[in-house]
């Protein structure tokens, strides 16, 4: 303001003009020696092509003079400058580097450089570790280089092992670029990682656990019912053991006596075949349900696993096949979208590893030549549940006993069934069931055109019952998804299916054969609307579980009595989802359609959904209506309008929603709600209910709370209402014994990390939020993805000052249920600032490099005589090394001692000194760690 003021009066206007005249004239001249720099440079680069490269990974070349006067001080006591002045030279060692592979980061890590001769910059050395990292694994290399990559003296270059790689290191901002041709990334599916470096993981035992205690009071009566979901597991080799369960209790009340009941729900033995793509199950499962219905079934089950498939490959995509004139650019776009780009070489192009996105939309391919030319065509592309990729096969093979709660006497069952993609057009699949008294046969096929993706498959059963005549029928199921774009009309899933009045599933013949059994009518079904009664009351209201199971001569159950006797058997049914979008403003509305009616019930029941969703800036809104009608005719009509708003702009701004529903039946309902976040890892989290209702049932509120702690999930709430009252309390979390120790976590899906980092408790996993490393260094990462490459991220901030990580990520393919451990190498050291002087009181030369007792540098000094040293022990000697102006070799070493710390105490301030470094007798060998 001052200087702009200045300028503005009469006094100085000359003077104002000369100087922005001064400035102008010197960028026309920089602008000059700009394009003459250029010049040069392009006439060196002509002269020595390798200069541009990218083949000399120490990132040097060129002179660079710098302008001391601009240092502090005027830049004096800076001749140690000079080594920097050629080039950006990098010397033989270890650095911790961040790796890139054609512009795309993918990970950091230690990177070993040698030098070809003693004044020659270092060069990176490729290993197999550092190959892992850019995920790249060459077929056929010779044994030479394959026990070079191996040996660690060794240094093998990327261009030998992939012909034209190139790889160029900045020094500066510690970062390794790699290029690798394009034709060569294109031999292999994006997301590969070869099974050779899946990760077995480690032993280890874990337990999921959900608790949950809910007490309510009604009436004066009050009743708590309380539910433990355990997860449990222990993992050996590549065997992997699990059992699933539930413990439910229930309190006495003055009519109920309390109830306890431990519940399996599945237990099996699985293991990973990557040789045939497969995993193995034996014990309590569930079949795949992409063929036949899903049932469960104990005994052993052989199935293709798609997500030993890289991601690129999983799901359904088309083929796009070309041809291309030059070295030409392809770009795929879906929906205006572009989803894919590649160069790909003159001749026939194929690509095969297009990530599937959703029901699909047809595919705008262009190809640019280099000399300009363009050619564009489209490739269809809509989706259903049984299209397979070109050239993918699925298999599943299941022999064991049918698995049912329904169904006391467990018949043996064999299925099998196969699917095969033979091009973008065509998938065909077929599969075979059979069991005592029932045999299946399925065939259908898929096809993907420009109309829509459509399945179509016959299914053939026959089924004897005891007392009835043999059953025999067929099941036709039609599915069918369409996105059109110039509409933005998403025809999601519409979905028929008809069965013959002889039809069964497996599951509904032995169903069948357990009534004949028990001398009920298999097939004259019984609805839930004619349960027993007692004095018109519901038999299940009146008697205990124990008398209900008496009275109708089955075991003992805490569940209720069935309501419906008979098998349920279908006739038509039908689904449809179509969701359309209004313009660009103008929301979106959408439908959703549900019928069905049997052969042996009266009626048909229907479901109708209707709805509208936009925003009006941060106001978000939406109304839908639902009509419901059941075999009876019996109909209701719901109506429901909700919005919902934040309530401020700030991260942690909460947000208010209300929420109005009319219901034929129960009347209106009126609900606001408040919920929001807090913590700086949102790990707080809160709400509050308030609602009104028009049946009677008056006022009510509602409170909750929850806590994301690094080692388990809190929650609680509590309710309050006309004539009753409630209160909860939740815990969720994982327990890992692994060879580590115990370590406590988030709930966590089947595969998962342990992460060691030793002396940085405190530390957050940035790919769990958050998850924090534990007191001995251990931490859960709760969710990874099997068979592919996982990048597990340490966020330094909040680390002890005296302790560096050596990376902050790791990179790791685990098998399926695999618990992997991941090791992160720290450096326990101090962390000092020193004040250092010469004898003579003089600062020491800025630039000059500073190490250790075994020759390790620790840094450089900095202006002034300040270093900051890391790494350092309580105490110990220094020394400084440098060179004058005659490029002479000068040193100077001093002592340091520092007051002892507390153990397991996080250090969050430097230690800071004064020191005066004495000058060596002798001339001192430059001598530096990795050399």
């Amino acid at each position: 303001m001052t200087r702009r003021a200045t300028c503005q009066s009469g006094q100085w206007h000359v003077a104002c003009r000369r100087a922005l005249l001064c400035a102008g004239i010197a960028a026309v001249l920089m602008s000059w020696a700009g394009a003459a720099s250029a010049a040069a440079s392009s006439a060196d680069a002509s002269a020595n092509p390798a200069a541009t490269s990218g083949a000399d990974a120490s990132a040097g070349g060129g002179y660079a003079d710098f302008d001391r006067n601009l240092l502090s001080g005027a830049g004096q006591n800076t001749t140690d400058l000079s080594r920097f002045e050629h080039g950006n030279p990098v010397l033989p060692g270890s650095y911790n580097t961040d790796i890139y592979l054609n512009n795309a980061w993918v990970g950091r890590g230690d990177v070993r450089f040698m030098a070809t001769s003693a004044n020659a910059s270092a060069t990176p050395c490729v290993d197999r570790k550092l190959l892992d990292v850019l995920g790249l694994h060459p077929a056929k290399l010779s044994s030479v280089l394959t026990a070079q990559l191996s040996d660690p003296s060794a240094c093998v270059s990327i261009g030998s092992i992939i012909k034209d790689a190139t790889m160029t290191f900045d020094m500066s901002e510690l970062r390794l670029d790699v290029s690798v041709p394009q034709a060569y990334m294109s031999q292999m599916p994006r997301g590969y990682v070869s099974p050779e470096y899946w990760d077995a993981g480690v032993p280890a035992a874990l337990l999921n656990y959900n608790f949950n205690s809910y007490r309510s009071t009604n009436d004066g009566q009050t009743q708590t019912t309380s539910y433990l979901g355990l997860n449990t597991g222990l993992n050996l080799g590549p065997w992997h053991l699990r059992e699933d369960a539930t413990v439910n209790w229930q309190s006495a009340t003055p009519t109920t006596p309390g109830r306890f009941q431990w519940q399996n729900i599945d237990t099996y033995l699985q293991r990973d075949l990557p040789s045939l793509r497969a995993l193995l199950t034996i014990g309590d499962s569930y079949t795949d349900g992409a063929v036949f219905d899903s049932y469960g079934i104990r005994g052993v089950q052989l199935g293709t696993d798609d997500r030993m498939l890289p991601q690129s490959l999983q799901g359904y995509a088309p083929i796009i096949r070309g041809v291309a004139n030059t070295n030409a650019k392809v770009t795929v776009r879906q929906n205006g979208v572009q989803i894919y780009q590649t160069t790909v070489a003159p001749g026939p192009f194929e690509i095969s590893d297009l990530y599937p996105t959703g029901y699909g939309g047809s595919l705008d391919v262009t190809v640019t030549e280099a000399d300009g030319h363009v050619t564009t065509y489209s490739v269809p592309y809509a989706s259903v549940a049984q299209l397979l990729r070109p050239g993918i096969t699925r298999f599943d093979i299941a022999v064991g006993q049918l698995r049912d709660a329904t169904v006391s006497n467990k018949p043996a069952v064999v299925q099998a069934t196969l699917q095969h993609g033979f091009n973008n057009l065509l998938t065909g699949y077929a599969g075979l069931v059979g069991s005592p008294g029932y045999a299946a046969a399925l065939v259908g096929a898929a096809i993907d055109t420009r109309y829509g993706a459509l399945a179509v498959d016959l299914t053939q059963a026959n089924a004897h019952i005891p007392g009835y005549s043999t059953q025999s029928g067929q099941s036709m199921r039609i599915t069918y998804s369409k996105i059109i774009p110039s509409t933005q009309t998403t025809l999601s899933v519409a979905a028929y299916r008809y069965s013959t009045g002889g039809f069964l599933t497996l599951t509904q013949a032995a169903e069948a054969r357990e009534y004949a059994r028990e001398g009920i009518n298999a097939f004259t079904y019984v609805p839930p609307s004619d349960v027993p009664t007692i004095d018109g009351v519901p038999e299940q209201s009146v008697l205990t579980p124990a008398q209900q199971a008496a009275l109708n001569g089955t075991s003992f159950t805490t569940n209720p009595i069935l309501s419906a006797t008979g098998v349920e058997r279908q006739r038509n049914n039908f689904t449809l989802s179509l969701n359309q979008r209004l313009g660009q403003n103008g929301g979106s509305i959408y439908a959703n359609i549900t019928a069905s009616n049997y052969w042996n019930a009266n009626g048909s029941s229907t479901q109708f959904q209707v709805g509208y969703n936009n925003h009006f800036h941060r106001l978000n809104f939406g109304i839908s209506a639902t009509r419901s009608v059941d075999p009876t005719g019996r109909y209701d009509n719901e109506y429901f309008v909700n919005f919902s708003i934040p309530l401020g702009s700030s991260p942690h701004a909460p947000t208010f929603m209300l929420n109005v529903t009319h219901d034929q039946i129960s009347g209106s309902q009126d609900q606001a709600i408040v919920n929001g976040t807090l913590g700086s890892d949102n790990q707080f989290n809160y709400g509050a209910t308030g609602t009104h209702s028009s049946d009677g049932g008056g006022n009510s509120g509602s409170v909750n709370v929850g806590y994301r702690s690094p080692y388990a999930v809190f929650n609680a709430s509590y309710g309050d209402g006309s004539g009753y009252s409630q209160a909860s309390v939740g815990v969720t979390g994982v327990v890992v014994a692994h060879p580590g120790g115990v370590t406590f976590g988030q709930p966590t899906g089947d595969t998962i990390g342990i992460v060691y980092v030793p002396g940085a408790a405190g530390a957050q996993l940035e790919s769990a939020p958050g998850a924090r490393i534990d007191h001995f260094g251990y931490a859960v990462v709760p969710y990874l993805v099997p068979y592919n490459l996982n990048t597990v991220q340490i966020d330094p901030k909040g680390l002890p000052l005296d302790v560096q990580l050596d990376a902050t990520s790791a990179q790791v393919a685990p098998y399926e249920g695999a618990v992997v451990m991941l090791k992160f190498k720290t450096e326990n050291g101090r962390a000092l600032i020193v004040h250092a002087t010469l004898e003579n009181g003089q600062a020491l030369p800025f630039g000059a490099e500073v190490f250790n007792e075994k020759g390790t540098s620790l840094g450089v000094v900095g202006q002034g005589g300040q270093i900051l040293v890391r790494g350092v022990n309580q105490s110990g000697q220094l020394s400084v090394r440098w060179q004058d102006d005659n490029g002479a070799a000068q040193s100077c070493s001093f002592a340091y001692q520092v007051a002892p710390r507390t153990k397991h105490k996080h250090v969050k301030a430097y230690d800071e000194i004064q020191a005066t470094c004495t000058r060596a007798d002798a001339v001192a060998q430059v001598t530096r760690s990795g050399t």
